[in-house]
């Protein structure tokens, strides 16, 4: 027997009722949203080493606390412009596939936890780049959240294959 109702439960195996936690970050003047659990650390990426023929959202490596990390832009990633000013650069930290990344954003925001039931899929007139990389949106009053795919957003292996 099951013991949840099966029209309770969300497409990823929680309870549409049970609360996700979101750290915020805006590219753009966009909010996305990283599940909680994918963060590791909050940091200025500073001192970026270049890497010959990577990708163009390979902004370069960079040295955080003794590990190696591959700075990953997400405002190329999602298509969109370079940012327009130089200086300082916020990134997250996030793990995949047993390799540090630092996923470069233009800010980064406060922790959210939503409501399963607020969770949407991704309109049908948003970009098909950004479609590919999110898990839906959250409405929020006056603002869209998307979510981000972390898996989908660092997933540079597969492309290359596709291509």
């Amino acid at each position: 027997m099951i013991a949840a109702n099966q029209n309770d439960t969300a497409r990823d195996g929680r309870l549409s009722g049970d609360l996700e936690e979101f750290v915020t970050v805006m590219v753009a003047d966009q909010m996305f949203g990283l599940p909680i659990d994918r963060v590791h650390d909050v940091f200025i990426a500073s001192s970026l080493t270049t890497v010959p023929l990577s990708p163009p959202e390979i902004a370069g490596l960079l040295n955080l606390r003794g590990r190696v990390v591959t700075a990953v832009d997400l405002r190329r990633r999602l298509g969109l412009t370079d940012r327009p000013t130089a200086g300082d650069v916020m990134a997250v930290g996030l793990e995949h596939k047993g390799e540090s990344y630092g996923l470069l954003v233009d800010s980064v925001g406060e922790v959210m936890k939503l409501s399963g039931e607020t969770h949407e899929p991704s309109p049908v007139h948003m970009d098909p780049r950004w479609v590919k990389l999110s898990h839906g949106v959250h409405r929020l009053e006056g603002r869209l959240l998307i979510i981000l795919d972390v898996d989908a957003v660092l997933a540079f292996d597969a492309e290359a294959r596709a291509a």
